[in-house]
């Protein structure tokens, strides 16, 4: 299908976006990868009044380390992740979350910024960074802010920026010295989006309990959300299989189970609890 008629804009600064952003007051939509914005737009699913490419502006893209962990530029594609070699040292779960987006096409063009922002509810990047606990410098506003990932994700669609803002770069800690990761999902056949994902965290001691550990799951309701009760269940005890098992069930707490031609609720709900035991286990195996 061919999209609505709209305006093209590339502007090659943040401020000349913002700018042409604020112009259409909420009738334009930021152009990153294109992997969700133009098929919706074919669709006539999103009909703007104009389209912002950022794909000419300089310094919004790339990985670079700090003293803290990794900064990454909101326009950094799915691949850059994937292959970093920064990335795969100080935060692994990202890295491995990445490779497993759509496919080597979607991972070449779609980027981290556009994920965060488009806020599909199926989406896999949203997880691995709440997990590790990212935040996202925004601009656009009146002034410039940072938001938590436990913060952004809204609602299904739905993230935590204004109406002319931009996501300036993604910060991401790195992981700490005893941690096992893992993300697993049960991934849809035709656009390898989550019927239901969950990245896990990780940390023991050398007597094998849980000094801290992070789940997130994505896929199973409206927005990609903390395992809490999970958390706070192992959190202080022995990782065994027995904690784990117990761990997972509590992992459902909280979620509002969406149901489609995918799976229904309770499909959903049981693939919450079995997805965070896999993750969980494979986590405690990757310590050391």
């Amino acid at each position: 299908m061919i999209p609505a008629a709209f305006e093209y804009h590339a502007p090659k600064t943040l401020r000349q976006a913002v700018s042409t952003l604020r112009k259409y007051d909420g009738e334009a939509r930021v152009l990153a990868g294109g992997m969700s914005l133009v098929p919706m737009m074919k669709l006539r699913l999103a009909n703007l009044a104009a389209v912002v490419d950022l794909g000419r502006i300089d310094g919004i893209s790339g990985i670079d380390e700090t003293a803290g962990g990794l900064a990454i530029g909101p326009m950094t594609t799915h691949y850059a992740i994937e292959s970093s070699e920064a990335v795969q040292r100080l935060a692994p779960i990202l890295a491995e979350t990445a490779a497993l987006i759509g496919d080597v096409q979607v991972r070449n063009r779609g980027t981290i910024g556009g994920s965060v922002a488009h806020a599909d509810p199926a989406a896999d990047l949203p997880a691995a960074l709440l997990a590790l606990e990212a935040t996202f410098r925004i601009a656009g506003g009146a002034r410039q802010r940072t938001v938590r990932a436990d913060k952004m994700f809204v609602d299904a669609y739905t993230s935590a920026l204004d109406e002319g803002e931009i996501i300036t770069a993604v910060r991401v800690p790195a992981i700490a010295p005893r941690t096992g990761w893992s993300y697993q999902k049960l991934a849809n056949r035709a656009s390898r989006f989550a019927v239901v994902g969950v990245a896990a965290l990780l940390i023991t001691d050398t007597e094998g309990t849980c000094t801290r550990v992070r789940v997130a799951v994505t896929g199973a309701g409206p927005a990609p959300i903390r395992a809490r009760a999970t958390e706070h269940y192992l959190a202080g005890k022995q990782v065994t299989s027995e904690s784990i098992a117990k761990a997972a069930v509590r992992a459902t707490n909280g979620i509002e189970f969406l149901g489609d031609v995918h799976g229904s609720p309770e499909y959903r709900e049981h693939l919450t609890a079995e997805l965070t035991k896999r993750a969980l286990t494979q986590a405690s195996e990757r310590i050391g």
